[in-house]
Parts: structure tokens; sequence; C-alpha cells
């Protein structure tokens, strides 16, 4: 097979499994390298469900991984790195590490999509008490229980209740360097405190925030749904502090709303963490020479008309890798990239026939 007749897809989640499905069903041949086990990136990993419509993550997306993993066109290859890169445009020549083993794949284009990563809370400040108190934890954390079909404060193993959710954490702060919106945080948050209602129905919920942010539909299935049907609290303002207080948290802040100090006891404080390049989006801009953009994901050069187009001829990128996306957006941009892969392989063949 010749290098102009194949797709390299790097990133197994699902904006790499649209971008090999949707290559291979147009009659590429697909490489697909996943550096962990599983394919399903993020969602398969981290998520319970998903956003908006809480239904079950695997359920979902085990169709979609077991589609790519049987599809006769496309080869998976997981626990599996890319190295290094070498060549151009129609003829690389990438390095595929996978247990110590190294082996040389010819690739006529790459679509990279390494995803994102969750912002450290404990990385910059300590104001939210992330590593101090068992008891403060990230929308990660929560899912994790909830993939167990249970909320529990960590400290006691007991339902909680009273629940606080803090947005942009690690997101819309310029002081360390975050200066924009990670897009899904509000409607994730939204979505897990109606869960928590559904777990433990007797527990308060809060949700202190400093703009909500609902894209299209999930204003109606998420913002409203969880005021008017599961009465979540939403509080406009500012926390600037959690401490330990007896065997509960303190939240120190401001109502933005009311203009005055708040002071309120939870049992369990949720994190609403945002995205942030992961280390394999950061390596794979440094392999394939992709410039950054000014936020740190990888450059794209033709949005907001063409969202997956880098400035490295043959290289596309889809979902995360680019800059915070929703699920759909990943998906879609997984779509894109496959078909102006596609395009640009054909186009250099007739060119050099």
């Amino acid at each position: 097979m010749s290098a102009a007749e194949r797709v390299l897809v790097v990133g197994g989640g699902p904006g790499g499994l649209e971008a090999a499905r949707g290559a291979a069903d147009l009659g590429a041949e697909v490489l697909l390298v996943e550096a962990k086990a599983e394919l399903g990136g993020t969602p398969w990993e981290a998520y319970a469900t998903l956003t908006p419509h809480l239904k079950p993550t695997r359920e979902l997306m085990a169709e979609v991984v077991g589609q790519v993993a049987s599809h006769p066109r496309v080869d998976v290859r997981t626990d599996t790195r890319v190295v290094a890169s070498e060549g151009e445009a129609g003829h690389f020549q990438v390095t595929l590490e996978q247990g110590g083993a190294r082996t040389v794949e010819s690739v006529g284009a790459v679509i990279v999509a390494t995803g994102f990563q969750h912002f450290d809370p404990g990385r910059e400040t300590q104001m939210y008490g992330y590593y101090e108190y068992d008891d403060v934890i990230t929308l990660v954390d929560a899912e994790r229980m909830m993939q167990q079909g249970k909320l529990v404060r960590p400290s006691t193993g007991a339902p909680p209740k009273s629940v606080a959710f803090i947005q942009c954490v690690g997101s819309r702060d310029r002081r360390i360097g975050n200066q924009y919106c990670s897009k899904v945080c509000c409607g994730i948050a939204s979505k897990q405190s109606i869960e928590v209602k559904h777990l433990v129905p007797d527990a308060k919920v809060f949700i202190f925030y400093i703009d909500m942010r609902m894209y299209g539909f999930w204003e109606d299935q998420l913002y409203w749904k969880a005021q008017e049907e599961h009465k979540v609290n939403y509080i406009r303002g500012i926390v600037t502090e959690v401490i330990k207080k007896g065997d509960q948290l303190l939240i120190k802040g401001e109502d933005t709303t009311m203009g005055r100090p708040v002071e309120v006891l939870m049992d369990l404080v949720i994190l609403s963490v945002g995205m942030e390049p992961s280390a394999g989006t950061l390596e794979m801009g440094r392999i394939f020479q992709i410039p950054r953009e000014p936020h740190g994901f990888l450059a794209t050069v033709g949005e907001p008309l063409d969202t997956v187009s880098t400035p490295v001829a043959g290289v596309f990128v889809a979902g995360a890798a680019a800059g915070p996306k929703d699920l759909e957006d990943t998906v879609s941009m997984g779509g894109a990239a496959a078909m102006r892969a596609v395009s640009f392989l054909r186009r250099k063949a007739s060119q050099s026939a």
C-alpha cells in the first residue's frame, strides 16, 4: 500500500473514531493510533453519561468503537504512540512505538485528535482545597463515582446532604493564563446536578457561577430542567475560599446579584474544571510542527469556514486538540477532517498521475 492511500488518525476518542470511520467509509486505508489500551478517549474513561441526554456513555459509544475496530479498512493500534515523523504531505514516514518496539509507517495525511486534559485545580492555587480536603472533588471525580451508581462524601462514605458546584475552575482566569471559556463545564455541572438529585433525592444542590453559559438546546435541556424539575439552586457569585469547618466545608464568597458576602456550609464541593491542551496534543504539535494558537491549542488556518486544516499541508485536526469543544463539535470535526484528508490524498494522486 502506498502512503498516498493511507490516513493516520492519532487518538481514539470520539473525534478520532469519527475521523477513522469517515475516512475508511470514503475508501481510504486508515491507521488509527491510540496511546491507551482501549478506544473511546476521555468520555469512555471518565464519564458515566453524556451531556445533555444523560444516556450511558459506554452503551452509546460501544457501537461506534465496534464499527471502527471491525472496519476492514481500519488498522487499530492501541498502547501505541507516535514518536517521530519525517517527510512531507503525501509522503510522511511516521515512527510508532509499542511496548518499546519501534516501527515506521508510511502515510499520506494525518488527522490529530488527541483531545484535552482537565485543569488541575491544585496546580496554581489552593483556594479550593482540592489536595487538602477529601470532600473537595472535580467533575471527573464525581463522574467516576456515578459510573458506580453512587455519590458519597469521600471522607465518610455517606451520601451528602448538601452539594456545591463551583464553576470556571481553570477557565476564564487571566491570572493563570487560561483566558477562555471551556464551553462545556456549565452544561456538565447542570447535568451532574440532575444526576445528584437522582442519586440523593434529599440533597440540596447549589451551583456557584460567574455567568451561566448554556449553548443551543442545553438552555432548555439542562438549565431550566435542573431548576424547575429538580430544584437546583443557581447562585451568581464569586467563590474566594473553601475551608474546613467541623466535618463540613465552608464556602466563602460574594453573591454578585445581591452585592453581599456569602458563607455556606456544604458536605461536598465539586469543582467544574476546564480544558487545557493534553500532553499528547502538545507532543503531536511538536512532532508534526503544527503551530499553537494564542491559547496553547493547535492552530487552524481557515476558521470559521474551515475548522480542521492546520498550517501544515496534509495535517488536519479534530476536536478539543484545537480548543474547547463539546461532543457534537468534536464528532462533527472528525467527519470534516476525514473528508478533507481524503480529498487531499485524491488531489495529490491526480496531480502525480
